[in-house]
């Protein structure tokens, strides 16, 4: 999909994710159950859409989309963590080639992380999107995927 085309779907599932939260919900898990729902459902790339959350010290699956998931992710490996420690966004086009990539499903190619940061600035944990195809995200996914991850704490936007 070209980029043009790209950014006016996020925008408009932007907008779609905006208003169920704000009608509905007032509960961080159920924002984020609602964004993966319709990102998975929506974007045609994503293989595996969901949020790690931070439990007892380390990342555990929280509300996805996709094939089975690792339930916990060891600190200190893997593209999730690796956002975490550097609070930032990753894109990864080929998780063959990151270092210390955690496989859940090996049928993913490629991958973005996103941190996921409450009203305090505290990371609570991260949105990890998988495709089946080599090189499949770029920086228009990674400026509008965090304006979704956004809602989960700031659904006003």
């Amino acid at each position: 999909m070209d980029k043009n085309k790209k950014e006016k779907r996020y925008r408009r599932l932007y907008k779609q994710i905006q208003d169920l939260i704000v009608k509905g919900s007032n509960n961080p898990l159920s924002n984020m159950a609602t964004i993966n729902a319709v990102l998975y459902h929506k974007m045609e790339t994503f293989f595996w859409c969901g949020f790690y959350l931070f439990q007892d010290g380390k990342l555990q699956v929280g509300p996805y989309q996709g094939a089975l998931a690792c339930i916990n992710l060891p600190a200190g490996t893997g593209v999730c963590q690796a956002a975490v420690s550097q609070r930032k966004i990753l894109i990864v086009p080929d998780v063959d080639a990151f270092p210390g990539h955690i496989a859940c499903d090996g049928r993913a190619k490629s991958e973005i992380v996103l941190p996921v940061f409450d009203r305090e600035g505290i990371i609570r944990g991260v949105l990890d999107v998988d495709s089946r195809s080599l090189d499949s995200f770029d920086e228009v996914d990674a400026a509008e995927l965090e304006k979704i991850v956004r809602l989960v704490y700031f659904p006003e936007g």
